[in-house]
């Protein structure tokens, strides 16, 4: 089986060279594999580099390059170009823990035979706060909505996806924005589907940097609104059965946060809800207007 590793970056040259640097030695122990890499836009470019890489690795380097359109964008054209059996998206930020591909390649072949199982979840291993998955849940399998709503899982989570069901999907962005969240696309990808096979081993290291998507969440919902607003919206048609009652909590006030910024108005995002929710919404809708007010200011 064949690993495509995909990678969008951005000015991030040294950052890059150290997750290269952790492909190439896991490549000592399984060599099937490839990395396509998108350039999104660097002020300097990669080219001198990855042919210097290219030079020592035996697997397979492609680097391209776009004007800056966002890491979402860069990944929707790096995806259909991959042609490996097993699609790992890795942010620039991360890498490889040592000798994981085998790992990878045995726990994929115990799914091999069930077509409704389309990846396998793993941990990242943060460098502060890290959250475990539960033991229990290891050797289970899940849909992510499931386990984001369903099964109280704090965790950060490394995705691996079967290929050929990962290039069906792409990210679907709103009104040209750069980013959009990822479980808008995972959530489409679980329907009709069994899930993940859940390993609680970690595969990659994570390290949340003050440049990073998680450290400016605020500039993230303002510049990314009607991504965001969809997402939610697209979330009430699920089936809500089951639904710990703080994660309706969190849709719906993120809903009413993101129908603010997107100046949606009351009746229009009245008629999304069902059911309970609808309830929740008329009652939480006036000071969840008024808090997003507070926080983000008058939308003009």
């Amino acid at each position: 089986m064949k690993i495509s590793i995909v990678t969008a970056t951005y000015n991030r040259p040294t950052l890059l060279a150290r997750l290269y640097k952790s492909i190439y030695e896991n490549s000592k122990q399984y060599r099937d594999i490839e990395w396509l890499i998108m350039d999104d836009g660097s002020d300097t470019s990669l080219q001198s580099t990855v042919l210097e890489w290219k030079k020592e690795a035996e697997f397979s380097i492609r680097l391209f390059r776009q004007n800056n359109a966002g890491k979402m964008a860069a990944l929707n054209f790096l995806v259909p170009k991959t042609t490996g059996d097993i699609i790992i998206e890795m942010d620039d930020d991360d890498y490889f823990v040592p000798n994981i591909f085998i790992k990878i390649i045995l726990d994929y072949q115990k799914i091999l035979k069930n077509d409704k199982v389309y990846g396998v979840i793993y941990e990242k291993e943060l460098t502060q706060n890290n959250q475990h998955i539960n033991m229990n849940l290891k050797g289970e399998i899940r849909t992510l909505y499931d386990l984001h709503y369903k099964e109280k899982e704090d965790f950060d989570m490394a995705l691996t996806f079967r290929g050929d069901y990962r290039r069906k999907f792409s990210y679907e962005l709103e009104n040209g924005e750069k980013f959009v969240t990822e479980a808008r696309m995972y959530y489409k990808m679980d329907q009709n589907m069994k899930g993940f096979l859940i390993q609680n081993d970690p595969i990659m290291i994570c390290e949340y940097r003050d440049d990073g998507y998680t450290k400016g969440i605020e500039k993230l919902f303002q510049n990314n609104p009607y991504g965001y607003y969809a997402f939610f919206r697209e979330v009430f048609s699920y089936s809500q059965k089951g639904i710990l009652f703080s994660k309706r909590l969190y849709n719906l006030k993120h809903f009413i946060l993101f129908g603010y910024l997107t100046k949606h108005k009351f009746l229009e995002m009245w008629k999304v809800p069902r059911g309970f929710n609808k309830i929740l919404f008329m009652l939480l809708y006036l000071p969840g207007k008024m808090k997003s007010r507070k926080r983000f200011g008058d939308i003009a």
